[in-house]
């Protein structure tokens, strides 16, 4: 494809030689070369990208693939939580996993898979579960917080944490074959936090478990690459090339039909963390 390739080097080189306050080296210019050329991400997207941070609050079925595609992505800066050791049924699912992880933490795991597929990507892990009393620390310099968790009480946690943090929160999860993706803000005065949604009723640990349902993994892997996606749009909103982030924007997936629709979530004056 020599169009593409002469197009390719045409970006990198005027990306390389501007004046931009965090130029991308030549090996990072090659190896992000697909997203420069296109005119949503750009040269200041990518660079973007390699600034931010992000914490990924659990590396099941849904942090794995979301994984996956934000360091592709070039996410500059991870941080992974979950204090879950690998076991034999996740890999059906949890695709950066193989047979000799089975036993060990996933946060060391994922590091691991990380260092072999980008060691210029600055990573650090917590393997020890998230409390109220723990996750502001844990979350502490991020630009965005992905939660990909199982439980409310968890999930609620995470939100109150990023309300108080002014830190956008990216919420995922996925059941049988039906899934569901949202960015909120509820740190803003206009938007609505994950609690808004929810409300109060769920802080007991009362999520429906994939063991229990059931799950199919490509279903698992739509619902974690989507929410990867979402992020990059999160993440690039400065530079305006993919749109507004879609905070307060539900997307519910379905894997059977297959299809999509959308729903507008609506910040509660009432809610306890953000009203």
């Amino acid at each position: 494809m020599p169009a593409l390739e002469a197009k390719t080097k045409n970006v990198q080189q005027r990306f390389a030689m501007s004046d931009h306050p965090h130029p991308l080296t030549e090996d990072r210019l090659d190896r992000f070369a697909r997203h420069i050329v296109l005119p949503e991400i750009g040269g200041a997207g990518q660079a973007a990208l390699s600034r931010a941070h992000v914490v990924l609050v659990g590396l099941g079925g849904i942090g794995a693939p979301a994984l996956q595609y934000l360091a592709g992505g070039g996410v500059g800066q991870l941080t992974l939580i979950d204090d879950d050791k690998v076991s034999a049924s996740n890999l059906q699912r949890q695709t950066i996993y193989t047979t000799r992880d089975i036993g060990h933490g996933k946060a060391v795991s994922a590091r691991r898979w990380l260092a072999n597929f980008d060691e210029k990507l600055t990573v650090s892990i917590h393997d020890r579960r998230i409390t109220q009393g723990n996750v502001a620390a844990m979350i502490e310099g991020a630009d965005l917080v992905i939660d990909g968790t199982d439980n409310f009480a968890t999930r609620l946690a995470v939100s109150d944490a990023c309300v108080v943090a002014g830190v956008p929160l990216l919420s995922a999860a996925v059941g049988r074959f039906q899934g569901q993706v949202g960015a909120f803000a509820g740190h803003r005065e206009d938007q609505a936090c994950y609690r808004c949604f929810v409300g109060d009723a769920f802080d007991a640990e009362d999520c429906d478990t994939c063991a229990e349902d059931g799950v199919l993994g490509a279903m698992v892997g739509w619902v974690g690459t989507f929410a990867a996606m979402q992020a990059i749009r999160v993440l690039v909103s400065a530079t305006g090339g993919m749109g507004d982030p879609q905070y307060g924007q539900l997307h519910l997936m379905d894997g059977l039909k297959p299809g999509m629709r959308t729903l507008n979530i609506a910040k509660d004056p009432a809610c306890g963390a953000c009203g």
